[in-house]
């Protein structure tokens, strides 16, 4: 679950109707989604922005409809339930699927949406937040790490005792959905807020690029505090960390990014990670790439995230960390297109 990781420093601009022609590089429509448990905000500029607006709301609520996992009628629900017996999918779900499988794989077994039992017990899919015994967590592990997702001619089954939860993907399948749209409506710019979600299609009215504002992970309860901001055009930018739901027993936080490899909050010495990559027509699927990755690299530490990136050869993307110990770590690709807030106190680094 990413929410209000990163953020689109926009003025939303008021459109009154004074009788001339429509400018469609300024006519802009901006609503607010509840869905896939967080706010989402789409603004999208041309000619037919209202149209457009709201197509991505309905492509929106259809994947919450088809991929959530607390509503008993969703294709995920049925399939958590079905007791390992197969079950028919979709073709939504069946990419995400495919894409998790290959993330799964690819990150050494960092991304994994068979979390789904240990989230449970550890009360993130419920809002009643405990610390399981390692007894508990143990058992449980087995489930988690012996995921294999069995295909038959009458669907797709999930071992006996095990579930899905795909929190840390859908919203960037939503984004690439809403990339399409854009293109279908011809738009020719827009904004997508999905939580810790941006999508930055085309550049501002003025043809300068956005700016999202990288969420300081040290200042959460302060609003505009940001560690740096980001100028992004046609990019999307994902960012996951452990602020952004936590509770705290005995004096000690636990947050809602689990280690498969140990079923405990990773420990991982990063308080976020955003990852950033190219949106467009060559750019495939990169919306859903982004948020898988920005778990996993979360997952994986500093030093094994910047050498997955190196050995990447996959899309291409770039990294923002933000280390435990005071860093951000920028890569390359990013250092003309991001400032260092220098309230925020940090180091800031690029690497290669």
């Amino acid at each position: 679950m990413k929410r209000l990781a990163a953020y689109v420093l926009l003025t939303v601009l008021v459109l009154t109707g004074c009788g001339g022609p429509v400018d469609p590089d300024t006519a802009q429509e901006s609503i607010q989604v509840i869905a896939m448990d967080t706010a989402m905000l789409i603004t999208t500029y041309g000619e037919r922005s209202p149209a457009a607006a709201y197509a991505c709301e309905d492509a929106i609520r259809d994947l919450e409809a088809k991929l959530s996992r607390t509503d008993p009628d969703s294709e995920v629900s049925r399939l958590n339930a079905a007791g390992g017996e197969a079950v028919e999918v979709g073709e939504d779900l069946g990419v995400l699927l495919d894409a998790a499988g290959y993330y799964h794989a690819t990150t050494d077994g960092a991304f994994n949406i068979a979390i789904a039992p240990l989230a449970s017990a550890w009360g993130f899919a419920e809002d009643r937040f405990r610390v399981p015994s390692q007894e508990e967590i143990s058992d449980l592990l087995k489930l988690v790490n012996g995921f294999a997702l069995q295909e038959t001619p009458e669907g797709v089954a999930l071992g006996p005792g095990q579930a899905i939860d795909l929190g840390a993907i859908a919203k960037g399948y939503a984004a690439d959905k809403i990339v399409e749209i854009f293109q279908e409506y011809e738009v020719p710019r827009g904004l997508a807020q999905l939580g810790g979600n941006v999508l930055a299609y085309g550049d501002r009215p003025d043809g300068t690029p956005w700016r999202v504002g990288v969420q300081d992970p040290a200042r959460v309860e302060e609003q505009n505090a940001f560690a740096g901001v980001l100028e992004l055009t046609d990019s999307f930018a994902v960012t996951s960390g452990g602020y952004q739901r936590y509770f705290e027993q005995d004096g000690k936080t636990y947050h809602h990014i689990l280690d498969p490899a140990t079923g405990y909050p990773a420990d991982s010495g990063l308080s976020s990670v955003t990852v950033v990559a190219d949106c467009g027509e060559d750019a495939g699927l990169s919306g859903m790439m982004c948020d898988a990755l920005s778990t996993a690299l979360f997952v994986m530490g500093e030093e094994r995230a910047l050498d997955f990136r190196r050995n990447w050869r996959g899309l291409p993307f770039q990294l923002v960390l933000i280390t435990e110990d005071g860093r951000v770590v920028v890569t390359q690709g990013l250092a003309d297109r991001f400032t260092l807030e220098e309230a925020s106190g940090y180091q800031y680094e690029t690497v290669s």
